[in-house]
């Protein structure tokens, strides 16, 4: 029986090729398709696929379009900085515009060529790091151990692991390709200029990819797991400030990364890179040849090299041996243990599994600092250690920054680092619930020392402490807690337990939201204007509150794909209605008056009716097709008892509002105005607004809250928001008002109580007033 012939080259680098790509469009497909229940999934069609495959050509020409746009600026600034006197910065864009009119008409300057050569020898070494720090070095998935399998020689094998590494490194064509079309463009080239930078870039990711492959079979063949984490760390913090660097070369403002690229040395013109720009730039065809053969000749150099490295490195086998980990710490001996220890066990156990691993530890504990304080100091914001204190305000915003990045990168990633072994946590003899809180209480402990330490060394260097200072402080301490709540809740949304690549068991959609809301808390600290900044903070906590209910209703049914929780009327249902009441009104009275005009008060009273009659009708719709629980009822079982306490909360209500006008007016603030006329302002004030608040304020979000908070929390929550949303002038009374309400709920168990007490308190106000 004869053997079937070894394929060839050609056949083997296609089959890596098709491997790879086919893997990709898959990790990157799934990122974009929720997991639905087993129950209601369909099979898949043409048309399902190719919706994926069209969201990732999006994403993937936003993407390029970015870096060609950031590789072009790059060029324009470096030419404005190192051969013109002019103030490009000042005169954009039109000195910008004459900027690569200069480039176009003439080649680089020597100066510019060296700095542009830094750039893309930057980039090449940012192409090799990227995948080793972003990759699991010691996992065996898609590595030579299993790639050996395949029925070619070890030199072909090789020869087209390289090759379709070359051509599937989605790192490379992001950052490479850009910086080369953009040479090939501003050199003259224009429609030319994307396959010449096609041509021009495959040496690159060629040496690239052969530097890459000797890097991580070394290491698999030599090092231990654990070894291997920690030089991935360590790869992840060096592309990282590589990455910042190049991108702040765009940023006119950039004087520190300018200067690092004025004194490029020029021997970089030599290299693969820089024979490449000087190719690229040349205005005669004889000279491009000679610079593109010198440049090929090297490169072929240095990948034969790599070759012959790989070959010594794999002639006594491609399996690693002695990989396992070993060495455990010694088991101390009864009655040795220390008096104090820190935290509980789960909290401890935390602590050693943090230890253990240190690319965990890495990215969770020094990732943040590098990620903020490199786009800081390359962006020119903070030059020396002494501006950390001149602004309070930016002060306050850059110890959130790096406080909040820290529990994205660890208490969101609460259930995902426990991977496949996420159910041992449901067999333990307690809730999953207290188990979480535990964790979140040691990352919020671990995050509180970052924005210490920040204030710390602004107060050393330049910040005075005063009554704002301390206040922003304050602020900034109290968000930890409340973030490593929201980060922990949309940890339990974005977590995939099931899926069976590492990198898909987060849904980055919610990291997205995160940043979100990090960036609307930022907007609180740097605000000067007081009810705005108690309106956001109100508002974030009251939404970390409702997020965590959310995640505990999930977290039982997180690892059975066919269950979902049974629908009930939750604090986050609160939060949704309340937002689209708003949204509601604001498009009425754009619809009905237009914009650039003020509405009048029957265009108020209209709109408020159509905001709050259209989210009441929704809601109602909603859990009447979901038969969700909980839902407010108006009508009380016991008439009488809902009147009397409609009464009794009322005239509660109304006596600390006189005493609020009373004070007010003694202390010379007069409140707005009102209409001399009664016919829209009653309807309003007697009618619409207490049956829509009180369904969304004390049916939703009380109702919501009372499930997972005792009475005198949810009371004081739901009225916080109750206030946030009303003018500054009426916080106070309002906040009292939705603390009697809230009471009169709880008692009747319906909302015709609070909706009387709402009515009597605003006929009230409107008597006193007029």
């Amino acid at each position: 029986m004869m053997e079937a012939p070894l394929p060839s080259a050609g056949r083997a680098f296609w089959l890596l090729l098709r491997l790879r790509m086919r893997r990709l469009v898959n990790m990157g497909g799934s990122s974009f398709l929720s997991r639905r229940p087993a129950g209601k999934r369909r099979p898949a069609t043409a048309g399902r696929h190719g919706v994926r495959t069209l969201i990732l050509l999006m994403l993937a020409g936003f993407m390029m379009t970015a870096f060609v746009s950031m590789a072009s600026g790059t060029l324009l600034n470096l030419h404005c900085h190192l051969d013109t006197t002019r103030n490009c910065a000042a005169l954009a864009p039109a000195g910008q515009h004459a900027s690569g009119a200069e480039l176009a008409a003439a080649p680089f300057s020597p100066a510019l060529a060296s700095a542009v050569s830094l750039e893309l020898f930057v980039l090449l070494l940012v192409t090799v790091l990227l995948p080793l720090g972003s990759k699991e070095l010691a996992n065996a998935d898609w590595d030579l151990e299993w790639l050996v399998t395949l029925p070619m020689r070890r030199a072909t094998l090789l020869w087209s692991r390289v090759a379709e590494r070359t051509v599937g490194t989605p790192a490379g064509w992001l950052t490479v390709w850009p910086l080369a079309l953009m040479v090939a463009w501003h050199s003259g080239y224009r429609w030319s200029a994307p396959l010449l930078a096609l041509l021009a870039t495959l040496p690159l990711l060629l040496i690239a990819s052969a530097i890459r492959t000797v890097a991580d079979t070394g290491l698999r063949l030599r090092l231990a797991p654990s070894q291997l984490r920690n030089l991935q760390a360590i790869a992840s913090v060096i592309s990282l400030p590589l990455m910042y660097f190049v991108m702040s070369l765009s940023m006119p403002n950039a004087a520190l990364t300018m200067g690092w690229a004025a004194r490029a040395p020029a021997w970089l013109v030599w290299t693969p890179p820089g024979l490449i720009v000087q190719s690229l730039n040349a205005r005669s065809a004889p000279a491009a040849a000679a610079f593109a053969l010198l440049g090929l000749a090297q490169a072929a150099l240095l990948v034969l090299l790599c070759m012959r490295v790989l070959h010594r490195m794999l002639a006594n086998g491609i399996v690693a041996t002695s990989s396992r980990e070993t060495g455990r710490a010694r088991v101390r001996p009864s009655g040795s243990d220390p008096a104090f220890r820190f935290g509980t066990p789960l909290q401890r156990r935390e602590l050693r599994l943090l230890s253990r691993d240190r690319n965990f530890l890495v990215q969770s504990l020094l990732l943040p600092v590098i990620i903020v304080g490199t786009q800081l100091l390359f962006n020119g914001t903070i030059d020396k250690a002494s501006d950390l204190g001149a602004d309070p305000r930016m002060l306050s915003v850059l110890a959130f920054a790096i406080g909040s990045y820290v529990l994205l990168l660890s208490a969101f990633q609460t259930l995902n680092r426990e991977g496949q072994a996420l159910w041992l946590l449901y067999t333990f003899p307690r809730s999953l619930q207290g188990v979480l809180k535990e964790k979140a209480q040691l990352w919020a402990v671990l995050a509180t020392a970052y924005p210490l330490a920040i204030f710390g060394i602004g107060l050393a260097f330049a910040a005075r402490l005063d009554v704002n200072l301390i206040c922003q402080m304050i602020l900034v301490l109290a968000s930890i807690p409340i973030f490593t709540v929201i980060a922990v809740s949309l940890g339990v949304w974005a977590s995939d337990p099931l899926a069976e690549e590492a990198s898909h068991r987060v849904r980055p959609t919610f990291a997205y939201a995160y940043f979100a809301l990090c960036s609307f808390y930022s907007f609180a600290l740097y605000t000067d204007i007081w009810h705005v900044k108690l309106a956001i903070i109100v508002l974030i906590t009251a939404l970390a509150l409702s997020l965590w209910q959310k995640a505990c209703d999930t977290l039982p049914y997180l690892l059975d794909i066919t269950a979902s929780p049974p629908p009930r009327v939750s604090a986050a249902d609160g939060m949704i209605a309340t937002l689209l009441f708003f949204v509601l009104q604001v498009l009425a009275l754009f619809i009905m008056q237009g914009p650039g005009h003020s509405p009048g008060l029957a265009e108020i009273t209209i709109a408020f009716a159509i905001g709050g009659g259209v989210t009441w009708l929704l809601a109602r719709l909603i859990y009447w097709r979901t038969r969700a629980t909980g839902v407010p009822v108006i009508l009380p079982a016991n008439y009488a008892a809902a009147l009397i306490n409609a009464v009794l909360m009322a005239a509660i209500a109304v006596a600390t509002s006189a005493l609020y006008l009373y004070a007010l007016r003694r202390l010379g603030i007069t409140l707005p105005g009102l209409p001399r006329t009664l016919t829209w302002i009653l309807p309003l004030a007697i009618l619409a607004a207490p049956l829509f608040e009180e369904f969304i304020f004390r049916g939703l979000i009380f109702g919501g809250l009372r499930r997972s908070m005792p009475l005198a929390a949810a009371m004081v929550a739901s009225a916080a928001i109750f206030a946030v949303v009303h003018p500054p002038t009426s916080m106070l009374p309002v906040f009292i008002l939705g603390l009697c309400t809230a009471w009169a709920y709880e008692r009747s168990k319906s909302l015709l109580s609070p909706m009387l007490t709402h009515a009597l308190y605003n006929a009230s106000m409107l008597a006193l007033q007029y």
